[in-house]
């Protein structure tokens, strides 16, 4: 939604490929530069449309995420995060297109490892990588995958730590945390956003040969406690929060990965003025 909005105000033409069952009532009333395509699962109608649209770039951000994964989710995780992604590059290349912006995740570097995955969903995500470089090397694509830590902002509907913590401010009722001592990475929307399109830019510009890999950070890990502090000074009262009231996740990520900076990108928002933003103070 965000980086949508931010291309359409940069002039951009942009269109959204959805699933039926997607929910699209935050991408309305964008005006004429913007449109949906619903994607029904067959690769050759893709195929069909990307040789009618052809556009200057695609960017990659579908995608299942689940911390833990019940074996029942195996299948969805599969068919969001490598089916899917292998129909779209397999249709942009039949079509002639060769830029892509690839999303991928920190957590495919479990202790600053080059490959450690968290979790199945960051195994995919490197699985994904694989399938990519058949396509850099037989068909001509060229790709910039951004490796996200935690993304936080205003509106955002997800019920991530933020939302979970002003929910506990508002409520008051206990929140049971880990004890808090592992160090988090998040980085504003808006610093996201334009990473994404400094990524695309670069494509365009004819800069990428082959793949690269940069990682999204703040530059500025902070613990849990000490983000739950920040958040008790700008509202002005404690939080009720449980430390230790649950224990660390399987292979919780104590420290972030910290990978090589996307050139001419950094960080702008500081937490100080994202947390006031999120909160609406």
């Amino acid at each position: 939604r965000n980086l949508v909005k931010h291309l359409l105000d940069e002039g951009w033409r942009v269109q959204a490929i959805v699933r039926p069952t997607s929910n699209c009532s935050h991408l309305t009333d964008l005006g004429e530069n913007f449109s949906l395509y619903t994607h029904n699962g067959s690769i050759n109608t893709l195929i069909e449309h990307f040789r009618a649209m052809q556009p200057s770039v695609v960017f990659h951000l579908a995608s299942l995420f689940l911390s833990e994964h019940q074996h029942e989710e195996v299948e969805p995780l599969i068919q969001s995060n490598l089916l899917f992604g292998t129909q779209l590059v397999e249709a942009m290349t039949q079509a002639g297109l060769t830029s892509l912006v690839n999303t991928g995740t920190a957590w495919q570097h479990y202790e600053g490892c080059d490959y450690s995955p968290v979790n199945l969903y960051a195994a995919t995500k490197q699985a994904f990588e694989t399938l990519l470089q058949y396509y850099i090397e037989a068909r001509g694509l060229r790709v910039i995958t951004l490796k996200l830590h935690d993304t936080y902002g205003p509106d955002d509907p997800r019920p991530k730590l933020l939302n979970l913590l002003r929910g506990a401010a508002a409520s008051s009722d206990a929140l049971a945390m880990s004890p808090g001592e592992q160090l988090i990475d998040i980085v504003h929307v808006d610093d996201v956003v334009a990473a994404f399109q400094q990524a695309a830019g670069r494509l365009t510009a004819g800069h990428v040969a082959d793949h690269e890999c940069y990682a999204v950070s703040s530059g500025c890990p902070i613990s849990l406690r000490s983000l739950v502090g920040e958040i008790e000074k700008i509202l002005g009262r404690s939080l009720p929060i449980e430390w230790g009231g649950r224990p660390y996740r399987e292979r919780e990520v104590m420290v972030p990965w910290q990978g090589q900076e996307l050139p001419a990108w950094h960080a702008h928002v500081s937490l100080e003025d994202g947390l006031r933003q999120v909160l609406a103070i």
